[in-house]
């Protein structure tokens, strides 16, 4: 069967068209468990004995066979079963084999929903549940994808907010749609009883991710802008990020930038970049705009600077001064952007 799209399955289980084989893959995880919990909705719609025919089995600790008896066992007053197998990317030849004959033949009465986040497409396994099976890809979604989800839910929840908010809610929370649902409920909330959620209310509620506050902060060392990386960095402290997890993910961008940098030198095209410097979708047009403003002896400089404050940094936490850990944090920041 054919991959079909995340609005035409909700549209399919809206008609009540329900099949006996999913597999729903990808690394967007809130929308894709959304999709496995309105399988099993659509599924068992009317059932009476419902924690009678519904049935959850991660394969790597369970074995593979009991999965394959509960989806052929006939469903208890009902007219059907729903089984949800996951953690299926790493089986033994044999185990496979005997998944594939299943899907293959699946039981009438049984819908299996498989959900994986990271698909191996080359195994045999893999390529059969593809083309049995009703697949639906969760990629990541990019931001105008994630505006228009945002609105949608706020709709629901009984609030609005324009197109600049509603950017900036996107921006703010990042590409994870669990994260932004959550904060949406929060703003929502906030916006009662008019509904609205204005530009200030943002400002105000929004937690900021924490990686994409600390690039930001990388943005601002590259730029010198002392004030700017200071208040960053004290917010994230604020917000309860450890210091050494924080020198750990500047570290990281610093050497992101500095590889970046190097291929971008070489004339690499951006596809190539990415595929060697891992970085969501939404934030790829801000890293390279950083990476080409960035100078490389500066960036190996500081990524030395940055190993130094590290040790220190560590050393002052094993002797329980986590007050000295954040204050030569501080310092490093305003060396790095002096």
């Amino acid at each position: 069967m054919s991959t079909i799209t995340r609005e035409e399955l909700w549209r399919r289980l809206k008609g009540g068209q329900v099949e006996p084989l999913y597999l729903l893959f990808g690394s967007e995880e809130y929308l894709r468990d959304a999709a496995a919990r309105a399988v099993t909705e659509a599924a068992l719609k009317g059932a009476a004995l419902r924690e009678f025919n519904e049935t959850s089995y991660s394969l790597a600790s369970v074995d593979v066979q009991q999965a394959i008896a509960a989806a052929e066992q006939m469903p208890m007053m009902a007219g059907r079963r729903v089984v949800r197998i996951t953690d299926f990317g790493k089986l033994r030849e044999a185990d496979e084999e005997a998944l594939v004959r299943y899907v293959t033949r699946p039981a009438e009465t049984s819908t299996v929903v498989f959900v994986s986040g990271d698909l191996d497409k080359r195994r045999k396994l893999s390529k059969t549940l593809m083309e049995v099976c009703t697949s639906v890809e969760f990629a990541e979604l990019k931001d105008a994808e994630l505006a228009a989800w945002a609105r949608d839910r706020l709709k629901h929840l009984g609030a609005y907010a324009d197109e600049r908010a509603l950017r900036q809610i996107v921006a703010l929370t990042g590409a994870s749609v669990r994260q932004l649902s959550t904060e949406l409920e929060k703003l929502a909330t906030a916006s009662l009883p008019g509904g609205q959620i204005t530009m200030e209310v943002v400002d105000a509620l929004v937690g900021r991710s924490r990686e994409l506050s600390n690039f930001e902060l990388s943005d601002h060392l590259i730029a010198r802008d002392r004030r700017r990386a200071l208040e960053t960095l004290r917010k994230l402290l604020d917000d309860g990020a450890e210091p050494v997890m924080l020198i750990g993910l500047l570290a990281s961008n610093f050497h992101r930038l500095a590889l970046a940098k190097e291929l971008m030198t070489r004339g690499a095209p951006e596809q190539e970049v990415f595929r060697v410097v891992n970085m969501p979708f939404s934030q790829r047009k801000e890293f390279l705009a950083t990476a080409r403003r960035a100078d490389a002896r500066e960036l190996a400089r500081r990524i030395a600077r940055i190993a130094e404050a590290d040790l220190a940094i560590k050393t002052s936490l094993g002797g329980g001064g986590e007050r000295g850990s954040r204050l030569q944090l501080e310092m490093l920041v305003c060396e790095l952007s002096a």
